[in-house]
């Protein structure tokens, strides 16, 4: 089975990758107001090449070195120093393994631009979310993923922490930072217009959704029924927590979006995610059921009680989404409510410091905000120099 592991893993790696490039960039682009669309496809991006540099230097060791004090890998394979075309990982070559896991470094800080779009600097971007990937991120993937102090036999026991794809790794690191710096940022100056184009959104939704496919199947990390499962768990939650946004939208509001269907989508996904090597259909389509109506309620919450302008959403639908699939693997006796609660709480205030210290830390070094005149514009023009759209035909 190592070349049939070996093939599924190449394929799962472009699928993750296909999710940032151009999947979720499509997804953010179409949201936003047309002066900043080109915006958002620039940070999607840039942030897809410097992970991709940063991972290679020193993430991947971060998270998956040979560390032993449980709380970071070590530095002893920066630069993938000592592992070359034979070194396996499992049954797979380790450089296919760091390529996998280097395309969820990517989308993790990219999934925190839909905090920020249309008002916040490019040099923040860059620099936080550089920083932010191998300081929050890199070292939470060691604690659950690398065999580290939430792993199993670490704090909690024999049985640590479940989570098959990134409910507590990608979802909640990259929804509370998220969060946290929409506050921190505060609320763009206009508030009310509707996504420029939400074709796009729907095309970049529907990538998502087939590159999750890679995300969680992928994880399995062998070419088997468990990848297949997972496959499987995860589209139907997708499919029921689409249908379950659309129809409160339709209960609530009397009309039911594309935008909302898609949304919803992306609400099944993040939330079937952690439990997605745990479960089976019939409790992938209550989760996706029940995350539908869960995410939506969760952004009325963040916009309208709480008023923070989270932009598109991160918090709510894969923050609350990541979370609630966490809890899940529990509540079905798949794992340990100490380990699952705890971990949660753990990761939760790691990142908030972190977050929080990052952003200090960089805005002192370039401006969190672009000024008032460059908002009004539109970042496009002002800070790219391009527009999306010729606005004098």
């Amino acid at each position: 089975m190592v070349g049939a592991d070996t093939a599924w893993i190449i394929v799962a790696t472009a699928l993750v990758l296909f999710m940032t490039l151009p999947g979720l960039a499509l997804f953010y682009g179409g949201l936003v107001r047309s002066r900043n669309v080109l915006s958002v496809f620039m940070h999607c991006y840039a942030i897809a090449c410097l992970m991709s540099i940063l991972w290679l230097a020193f993430g991947y060791s971060i998270a998956f070195g040979s560390g032993t004090s449980g709380y970071w890998g070590g530095l002893d394979k920066m630069f993938l120093a000592g592992i070359d075309a034979d070194t396996l990982a499992g049954t797979i070559p380790e450089v296919l393994f760091f390529a996998f896991q280097m395309t969820f470094a990517v989308i993790t800080p990219a999934l925190i631009v839909g905090a920020y779009v249309e008002r916040v600097g490019f040099g923040f971007v860059l620099l936080f979310s550089g920083l932010w990937m191998l300081l929050c991120y890199a070292p939470v993937v060691h604690w659950i993923w690398g065999g580290g102090m939430l792993a199993d036999d670490g704090i909690f026991g024999e049985t640590g922490a479940r989570d098959f794809a990134g409910g507590i790794v990608v979802h909640e690191t990259a929804g509370l930072a998220a969060l946290i710096i929409a506050v921190m940022l505060g609320a763009r100056k206009e508030q009310s217009k509707p996504p420029h184009n939400p074709g796009y959104v729907m095309i970049g939704a529907a990538m998502l959704w087939v590159g999750w496919f890679g995300f969680n199947g992928g994880s399995q990390l062998a070419a088997d029924g468990g990848a297949a499962m997972a496959l499987t768990v995860t589209h139907i939650s997708a499919a029921a927590a689409s249908l379950s946004w659309a129809l409160w939208e339709k209960i609530k509001f009397g009309k039911a979006s594309l935008v909302g269907i898609v949304t919803g989508t992306i609400a099944g996904l993040a939330s079937i995610t952690p439990a997605s090597g745990f479960v089976d259909p019939v409790t992938a389509l209550c989760i996706g059921g029940v995350a539908g109506i869960l995410c939506q309620e969760a952004v009325v919450l963040v916009r309208n009680t709480l008023k923070i302008d989270d932009t598109l959403d991160v918090f709510a639908v894969h923050g609350v989404g990541g979370i609630f699939g966490t809890i899940v693997i529990a509540l079905v006796g798949q794992g340990t409510w100490v380990a699952q609660l705890g971990s949660l709480a753990i990761v939760g205030v790691f990142t908030t410091v972190v977050t929080i210290a990052l952003v200090y830390i960089v805005k002192a070094i370039t401006p969190l905000r672009v000024d008032e005149e460059t908002e009004q514009t539109g970042l496009d023009l002002a800070v790219h120099g391009e527009r999306a759209y010729d606005t004098t035909s």
